[in-house]
């Protein structure tokens, strides 16, 4: 008779779907203690960015992480680079583009440390879309959930981040990179380094306008004065009115460069404006190449076409080259983001 065979089977498939059963339970706490996780370290965030006015500089650590990303490579995740956490190891970290951001890591691990079952690689979206919000911009459509790169062996080569103005030789760009955005002109190397990443006019206009944050300092990309009346201290940068710059020094393109709104658009085609603002050969191209002027004139009329476009924007490069755990992401709900803004700015 074959019964007790059958019966060792059944008793078989029911231990398998016992054991499938925890490992589902053990999921869903593991998924809960993660979000959990973000959602405190979001009010946290927060809270560091407000008080330190360190709006510009995560901005510039996230965008520098995701901003390598090559669409067209074959490393595959993580070594094609993107929204991986690489940033953190050296070589990268210590690219001439990312001078001065070990900064940001340092202000930033405490914050790893607090909440470990976040990935460096959400830590650092995250705290360039709060930045954003902090600063009066919009709600970024972010989700979590990011893997990590695990060592200097993922980090991609130096080359891939853009260029602000023509170097020595007379030209944008390298082609130390994975891929040439060497080019005699700003808006022929803007596109290489942003079709690469699979980006298009549209969108490096709109992520053009984050400049409406931030300076431009001589000891990390070269450019900008040593100091300007905007960025001396002693004027107001935030659009609250209240006091703080942070660091002093440095170039900035708008007056109010603690304040994210559509002022960059306005600034740079202003003759009129004040000659210690910056306006660098890739800001002045959004206003005169044909396939970008359209858009950045279109911004500087209207900051709700800006800041929408802003978002789905910055969204697109925050995941550039991720892997996410669960596949579909965590998303927190915007409300909850929404009340952290508040508390901290209160």
């Amino acid at each position: 008779s074959n019964k007790p065979l059958i019966a060792r089977m059944a008793r078989f498939q029911a231990l398998i779907v016992v054991i499938f059963a925890l490992w589902a339970v053990g999921q869903a706490y593991d998924l809960a203690d993660r979000k959990q996780q973000l959602i405190n370290l979001h009010k946290d965030l927060a809270v560091l960015i407000n008080t330190a006015n360190a709006n510009p500089i995560m901005i510039r650590l996230a965008w520098h992480d995701s901003g390598n990303f090559d669409k067209d490579s074959k490393a595959g995740f993580p070594k094609a680079g993107g929204a991986t956490g690489s940033i953190r190891f050296s070589p990268e970290i210590d690219h001439g583009a990312n001078a001065g951001l070990k900064n940001a890591l340092a202000l930033l691990e405490p914050l790893k440390e607090k909440y470990p079952l976040v990935s460096y690689a959400d830590l650092f979206q995250m705290a360039s879309a709060t930045a954003v919000e902090l600063a009066g911009g919009p709600t970024i459509p972010m989700k979590y959930g990011r893997v990590d790169a695990q060592g200097p062996e993922d980090c991609p080569p130096e080359g891939n981040l853009p260029d602000a103005e023509a170097g020595p030789a007379g030209h944008f760009g390298t082609d130390s990179g994975t891929a040439s955005t060497i080019d005699k002109t700003a808006e022929g190397h803007l596109r290489k380094v942003f079709y690469r990443m699979g980006l298009d006019d549209k969108e490096i206009v709109a992520l053009s306008g984050a400049h409406t944050l931030g300076r431009a300092k001589k000891d990390r990309s070269g450019l900008g004065a040593e100091s300007t009346k905007f960025t001396d201290g002693k004027h107001v940068a935030r659009g609250d009115g209240k006091e703080g710059v942070g660091a002093t020094g440095g170039s900035a393109w708008t007056e109010k460069w603690l304040t994210f709104d559509n002022s960059y658009f306005t600034t740079i085609p202003d003759d009129k404006s004040d000659p210690e603002l910056l306006k660098l050969s890739t800001d002045k191209i959004l206003f005169t190449d044909p396939g970008f002027k359209p858009f950045a004139e279109s911004y500087a009329k209207s900051q709700d076409v800006f800041f929408q476009d802003y978002a789905a924007a910055h969204a697109k490069l925050s995941e550039l080259g991720s892997k996410f755990e669960p596949e579909g992401g965590i998303a927190l709900h915007p409300d909850t983001c929404a009340a952290n803004i508040k508390a901290a700015v209160a």
